[in-house]
């Protein structure tokens, strides 16, 4: 007669490991993890094997080489005679300063528009649907060029400006708009601007924190505070008081016409324009229609109930609809922003040094490093979509449904 062993008081047997249903999924994680390992392995070993035969080494010696050549837009100091490290950094951050800039603007399109698009105004929704389609339904490469191609060929080139007074050439003579780009005034921080900015930025978190009061109150009471001039005020008020008692700190360096080009202030190029806007608009357009489907996710008797309580449209869009179908827009949202950041690689179409022009484009081909960089490229999208991933699910995760 055969006996049962209990495991729990006969011991631990090596069967178990297939039999038991407590160990049995352990057991094949393990197996698996160890043949992928034996591949990655034996992948590697392969590559390296192969490089060697070619008289080829895995280095990243090259990033410390002279670079050689110029960048058109950087926010960093850079020459050519600097390293391909640097120039790779320029590209980071070339990468980075689309991707926030994108990310702000297309959702601020995407919001609009999604809001627009169920308005009860029949040529306002019609207009939203028209943009929708057709930026959703037209490749971002091609908005690309069609809006790189009308900045260089309807607006003038700086030569034009030439023996033209600045007020009738430039916008409030100010802003200079030339086919190689936009110049705007950039700030001068003379000895007391920190106060000023800091005033400012204490301003901003005063805006946040009398709006989350105001909403506090109607909850919690029922009185509807005004949000709109209040802020306003928070805002601009003691930056402006502060700037004037300091002695006006804060100064403005204008673009003005040397020789053949503008020289000052800051020039925003046409290739980051052309790449701007259009993964905003085209972007945009996506969200949208995620915002329009979080709206009519809500049930109307929400807003059915909201407006019986008194409120006003616009605040039943901001206190009641948007605050609950944050969750239905949220998860596509982050595939959004992921796209748009992976999309800004379309840059080296238009001759923006992002990390693929730079690292991925030039130095690859100058160094002949091919896998080196492509390694660098696919850790830095990686590192960079994990992180917009991760920052939006833990806000995700604030504003989902709190069951009881």
């Amino acid at each position: 007669m055969t006996t049962y062993t209990d495991p729990e008081k006969g011991g631990f047997h090596v069967s178990q490991l297939l039999s038991d249903t407590r160990y049995r999924a352990i057991t094949f994680q393990v197996i698996v993890f160890i043949l992928l390992s034996l591949v990655l392995w034996r992948l590697g070993s392969n590559l390296v094997t192969n490089l060697r035969t070619a008289g080829l080494t895995f280095s990243f010696g090259f990033l410390a080489d002279t670079a050689g050549y110029d960048v058109g837009q950087t926010l960093i100091p850079y020459s050519s005679q600097s390293s391909n490290w640097q120039a790779a950094k320029v590209g980071i951050l070339n990468t980075l300063l689309v991707a926030v800039l994108g990310c702000i603007t297309a959702t601020i399109f995407g919001v609009t528009a999604g809001v627009l698009r169920l308005s009860k105004n029949w040529i306002v929704s019609r207009l939203m649907a028209a943009y929708v389609e057709a930026f959703r339904n037209v490749p971002v490469l091609i908005w690309i060029l069609i809006i790189y191609a009308i900045m260089t060929v309807s607006l003038p080139a700086p030569s034009a400006f030439r023996g033209e007074t600045p007020d009738s050439t430039m916008l409030a003579g100010l802003f200079a708009f030339t086919n190689r780009g936009i110049y705007i005034p950039a700030p001068i921080w003379n000895a007391g601007s920190g106060i000023v900015a800091g005033v400012f930025v204490l301003s901003i978190a005063a805006v946040f924190a009398y709006r989350a009061y105001a909403k506090k109150q109607l909850f919690d009471s029922g009185r509807l505070l005004p949000m709109g001039w209040p802020s306003l005020l928070i805002l601009f008020v003691p930056t402006i008081a502060a700037f004037f008692l300091l002695g006006r700190p804060v100064g403005l360096d204008i673009p003005a016409l040397r020789g053949f080009n503008f020289a000052g202030g800051i020039k925003i190029g046409a290739p980051l324009i052309a790449l701007w806007f259009a993964l905003s608009i085209y972007t945009g357009a996506f969200i949208a229609e995620n915002v329009r489907a979080g709206i009519q996710a809500v049930s109307q008797g929400q807003t059915e109930a909201a407006a019986a309580l008194g409120l006003r449209p616009g605040r039943i869009m901001s206190l009641v609809i948007l605050p609950q179908a944050m969750r239905v827009i949220i998860p596509p949202l982050i595939s959004q922003y992921l796209n748009l950041t992976k999309n800004s690689s379309l840059a080296i179409a238009v001759g923006y040094a992002d990390i693929t022009a730079t690292l991925g484009g030039i130095t690859l081909n100058q160094t002949g490093r091919a896998i080196e960089c492509v390694l660098l490229l696919m850790l830095f999208y990686l590192a960079i979509s994990l992180t917009i991933s991760g920052l939006m699910n833990i806000y995700n995760n604030s504003v989902r449904l709190k069951e009881r």
